[in-house]
């Protein structure tokens, strides 16, 4: 029953958490708002169960991933959250040059370079793509 009701509280905590993201940002978070994120959900459970494990490598998440029982349910949802949203900007990074070929051929043709032809594609107020813009918007530049 108790574990039930976590798992609600988790649930809820989540989605309100995604609903927030959504409307503050893009569909992705930023690295730094992701670190705020944790910091601010998941900064007494870090001290009292990962003191001393290191940043970066995924390290504190497996931390409290490994001590999910003991994390608050506030904590877990933030992680899983921030966790999706980052994978989201990732994979957004990724492939935005296959999304953006038909614009960058049409609007940036003879461009040279990966970040000018981002820029190109940014500034150019003619790229009508949508899946092209919603692509440079989830990768996190724009």
């Amino acid at each position: 029953m108790m574990q039930k009701r976590l798992m609600l509280v988790a649930a809820a905590t989540f989605a309100a958490f995604m609903a927030h993201a959504a409307a503050s940002r893009a569909d992705t978070i930023s690295y730094a708002d992701a670190v705020t994120a944790l910091a601010k959900e998941c900064g007494a459970d870090i001290k009292k169960h990962c003191k001393g494990v290191n940043l970066g490598g995924g390290k504190i998440e497996s931390c409290l991933e490994e001590n999910a029982a003991k994390v608050s349910p506030t904590c877990t949802s933030t992680l899983s959250g921030v966790m999706a949203s980052i994978s989201e900007r990732q994979e957004a990074q990724m492939v935005y040059s296959k999304v953006c070929q038909h614009d960058m051929s049409q609007f940036c043709n003879g461009v040279v370079g990966d970040g000018n032809i981002l820029s190109c594609l940014i500034e150019t107020s003619r790229v009508d793509g949508k899946k092209c813009d919603q692509a440079i918007t989830d990768a996190g530049w724009r």
